[in-house]
């Protein structure tokens, strides 16, 4: 069995006891989330697709910690001007275990 859901903004597929990262979340460490915008769920070969998303399913996971990602360098240059510019950052991160799909 598996879903899609979109956390944070972007949209994962999930399974049962799949850990995932995702944007920062506003949780705790240890404490539990629901996410309610479950767009699709797979129940073999059983296919519920919601428009835009199904009523009642629910995601349950539990958040591991908050990290951050690898340095992402961002380069600019302007050929022939002599123009050059390095920039990085480090994207916020949450690192979270899907705990259950409940599908209504």
């Amino acid at each position: 069995m598996y879903a899609i859901v979109e956390i944070a903004g972007q949209q994962f597929k999930v399974e049962k006891d799949q850990k995932i990262f995702v944007h920062r979340l506003n949780a705790e460490e240890g404490s539990k989330i629901d996410f309610d915008n479950v767009l699709l769920v797979d129940d073999n070969g059983k296919i519920n697709v919601g428009i835009p998303s199904i009523s009642g399913a629910k995601v349950s996971a539990t958040v591991l910690n908050h990290l951050k990602g690898k340095k992402v360098l961002v380069f600019k240059k302007k050929r022939r001007k002599g123009y050059q510019k390095l920039n990085g950052h480090r994207q916020y991160l949450s690192y979270i275990q899907i705990d259950e799909i409940v599908e209504v």
